[in-house]
This record gives C-alpha cells, structure tokens and sequence, in this order.
C-alpha cells in the first residue's frame, strides 16, 4: 500500500489573510493531521522562493502529494503545478485551497473565518489523499481565431493572427470596420491624421487573404471549448456557423450620452455638443455655430461622466489630452477664437503629453478649474447685452470665486463607457466583467490579455479606457 506524505503550505498572500486568518495557527493545526509530513506557512508561496521551497521539501521529504491554501486556483494554480514537476513528482498530486476569495475577503469576524480555512484545508488533505497520477492528453485543434469587434484593436489583433499565417473572423455590429476612429480627425499629442491610419490598416485587412470580416453582424451562440469553438452568427441577412479555436474580444467602448446631466443643457441649448459632435466639425474644416457663424469664445467641461459617483467614478483617461488637442485646432482654424478649459483635473497621461500640455498655456487659452465632486458647472442662455450666446457659471476653484464664463460654442469631454451589449458578450464568450461593465483580465500583472475562460483574450478598450497606441 502507498505510503502517502503530504506537505501542507499555508499562505499569507500578504496582508489580507494575514489580517483575517490566523495563518500561523491553521499550519500548527495541519501537521497534527493523518499522513501530514510537513505543514509550514510562508508570506508569497507563488514567488519563486515559495517555489523552491515546495520543491526542496519534495525531495527532502520524500512528498508525495501537495496542498496549497493560498489565493484563487484560477491564478496559479499551474504555477504550482509547475513546481511540482519540476521536483518530479506528478503535477496532479496536488490540491489549491481558495482561503483569499472565499476567506479572507468575505469575512469579517477573525476567529470564525480561520475556523472556517481550518476546516476547507482539513478537506483538501482528505480529498488530495485519493489522487492519482494523472498524464496529458492532445486533441486536434482548430487554429482559426474569432475577432469580436472591428475597430483599432480588433484589426490591429487580426492583422498580427493573419500575418503568422493564421485564418481570422472579424466581426463587427456596424455597417463598416474602423470603429471610433472612423469619426475622429487628428490624433495627440502630435497631429498625425488618423484618417490615414484608419484607411491603411482597412486596406490590409480588406486584402489579407486569411481575414474574413462579416460586418452588420450579430453573435446567435457561441459553445465550445479552448481549441474547439464554434459560433453562429447572423449578417446581412444571412447566417452562418464558424469553427475556430480561440476568441479576442475587443468590442470598445462607446460616449457618453450627457443628457441626463441637466445642468449642461445638452439637446436644450443648441450650442452644446459633445467632444465626438466636435470631432465632426474639425474632420470638416467647418466650427460653426447653429447660426452658421464663427464662434468667438469656445469652451471644453471636462469629465462629463467621469470621476463622479452620479455616473462613473472611473477617469475616462484620454478626455484631457483630447480637449488639448481640439483646443489647439480651433486655435489653428480661428486664430482669434478665446478657448476655455474647465477641468477637475488635468490628467495628460502619455508619453509627450505632459509637455504637449505645457505648451497650452497662452494669454488667450484659459484654464479654470472646478470641484467635479460638488458644484458642477451650469450652462444658461446669455443676454443680448453679453455679447455671446451662452454663459457658463463655475465655482473657480484656484481663485475662489464666482464667474461667469461667456461661450459661443461648448464642447462636452464625455466619458468612455461600456458598450450596450457588453453583458451579452460578456455571456456569450464566458467571461467576468468589473462593476463598470468592463471585461476583466486573469491576472492584472501575471496574465493581462487572458481571461479566466481558456481560449479567450482581451484587447483595447472593452478592458479599460485607453488612447490609441494602448
């Protein structure tokens, strides 16, 4: 009969056990158990000293199954796995208890919740006892990949896959590829025309023989698995079923409507557009008021649906630089034009924009900044002896007062949010998703483009807002 030995860590996995788990106590606790040979808790057993360890104890003790109790099995798992290996013993002798997630981050009270990873670790041994040396098997696989959504990341992701020589199906819900870009003009900190990046890259996409792209496209279902998806999909009034082997979301994200943000008057006053309708004009070579005059006194409100509780607290994170960047092509359009920038805060994140916005600061180029959290800026109709079409009241929170800001034209920075079918994909694929409705990384450092589902990754914005180059 087997002689079972069985090495029993308990992590710390930093402060958050240690705070709610008595980790010292659960391992004292665990050597007393039957076939327990060693039982030891170390702060980070996932770094590669807490690997060696494991290792080390293998072959000096003469272990033949491991138990972990540390973070999600869906995080690393394989890294211990892995570690046993290495020390050649067979990597399904092992079984990973969840004491972060299902312990110490769901439970309040210190006694119970290490009663409670006592009693989770006591079973792990009991089960772990009944393994068997497992083998890996290899299955046909179908190498095509699934690109869900056609704007910059998703033809950026499809380019790479064909260009290895990989066949891919993009999708897109639109009528054309392109996405966000499509509307948008020059790109910051540095002008360049994202009409010509957009074109080129449709270009290859449209002649790359391994690409098919299916546009007014709606997913039916999608089953499978990692190495065997399939999909059904209805396009241009067709249908059709796709075989593949793994899927790259990267549906995007889309603006905010500020319309129910009433102290901003959007659709009330005709003056007030978004930073997109902005976008249109300067594509145009056209800034123009509803009178079809030129605006004397433009002013960009920045996070319109950012960094407020009322609406997403999340920062937008490329509003700023794109205010900046609109500001100064109306500068270039109208060189008498006096630009406003109302701002919470000014976040020029990127490299080069930092001094892109120190460049900004002109006589006729005003920065006001305002309490995102308290007292919004409020947009009314001027007077006829104001000499502009609107006035903008803000809280001034630099010189602490009052003003009144005259606009001819306003321009909201609204905020990026999640796509309106991002829980559908969100089920359709099987993947997790944050409380602002982005889709959610494996690992943030370990694994950022992988989800917790094989087989499917993550690219662009669906994860978080970001510019162009991200």
């Amino acid at each position: 009969m087997e002689d079972i030995r069985i090495g029993v860590y308990v992590c710390w996995c930093g402060t958050n056990i240690a705070k709610m788990v008595d980790v010292e106590d659960v391992a004292k606790e665990m050597k007393k158990r039957p076939n327990v040979v060693l039982a030891s808790d170390y702060k980070y057993m996932c770094s590669d000293p807490g690997q060696d360890m494991i290792v080390n104890d293998i072959k000096e003790h003469k272990l033949n199954r491991v138990v972990v109790a540390a973070c999600s099995p869906r995080i690393h798992e394989l890294t211990f796995r892995k570690a046993l290996k290495n020390a050649g013993l067979n990597p399904y002798m092992f079984e990973m208890v969840n004491i972060r997630e299902q312990v110490s981050w769901v439970h309040t009270n210190r006694v119970e919740a290490t009663k409670k990873a006592k009693a989770l670790i006591a079973g792990a041994i009991n089960r772990v006892r009944w393994h068997s040396s497992l083998d890996k098997r290899s299955v046909p696989i179908n190498p095509a990949t699934l690109v869900i959504g056609g704007g910059i990341a998703g033809i950026s992701a499809a380019l790479k896959i064909a260009g290895a020589g990989v066949e891919v199906f993009l999708l897109e819900k639109e009528k054309e590829i392109g996405g966000m870009l499509n509307h948008i003009d020059l790109s910051f900190p540095h002008f360049n025309s994202v009409s010509e990046l957009i074109q080129d890259k449709l270009k290859l996409v449209k002649n790359h023989s391994l690409i098919k792209v299916f546009t007014s496209c709606e997913i039916e279902d999608i089953f499978g698995y990692v190495g065997n998806f399939e999909a059904k999909i209805k396009y241009e009034n067709k249908s059709e079923t796709l075989k593949f082997g793994s899927i790259i979301v990267a549906t995007g994200l889309k603006p905010f409507n500020p319309k129910s943000l009433t102290n901003y008057g959007y659709e009330q006053h005709k003056n007030v557009i978004t930073s997109l309708e902005f976008e249109k004009m300067l594509k145009n070579g056209e800034i123009l008021t509803t009178d079809g005059s030129e605006p004397r006194h433009i002013a960009f409100i920045h996070c319109v649906g950012s960094r407020n509780t009322e609406q997403h607290s999340y920062c937008s994170r490329v509003c700023c630089n794109t205010a900046l960047k609109q500001a100064k092509q109306a500068k270039q359009a109208l060189p008498d034009v006096m630009v406003y920038n109302l701002y919470a805060d000014m976040r020029s994140i990127g490299k080069d924009c930092e001094e892109f916005y120190a460049r900004s600061f002109t006589k006729d180029h005003m920065f006001l900044m305002f309490d995102n959290h308290k007292t919004l800026p409020k947009i009314k109709t001027a007077d006829s002896s104001d000499n502009c079409n609107l006035l903008i009241e803000v809280d001034e929170l630099l010189s602490n007062e009052a003003l009144e800001v005259p606009a001819d034209l306003v321009v909201l920075m609204v905020a990026m949010e999640a796509q309106e079918d991002a829980k559908k994909i969100s089920h359709d694929v099987g993947i997790s998703m944050c409380g602002n409705n982005f889709f959610i990384e494996r690992h943030p450092k370990l694994d950022p483009f992988a989800t917790t589902t094989a087989g499917v990754y993550l690219a662009g914005t669906c994860q978080s807002p970001k510019d162009i180059p991200d």
